[in-house]
């Protein structure tokens, strides 16, 4: 998937939104306890809204073939 990066180099390999060094992690976090995307995108500036909808289809794509 495009909008993740796993690099070693940054935050030891965590999965993070393409050019940010936002963990992926933080967003399901964050819907998790009860915020909205509009709220991690306010704390997060440097993850822009189609990144974060890129990643929640891809994760209910995964849950869809899983099933």
């Amino acid at each position: 998937m495009k909008e993740i990066v796993i690099d070693p180099e940054i935050l030891g390999g965590t999965p993070v939104f393409r050019g940010t060094r936002v963990p992926v992690k933080t967003l399901f976090d964050y819907l998790r306890g009860n915020e909205t995307l509009a709220g991690f995108l306010d704390d997060f500036p440097t993850v822009n809204e189609a990144q974060a909808q890129a990643v929640l289809e891809a994760a209910e794509h995964s849950v869809e073939a899983a099933a």
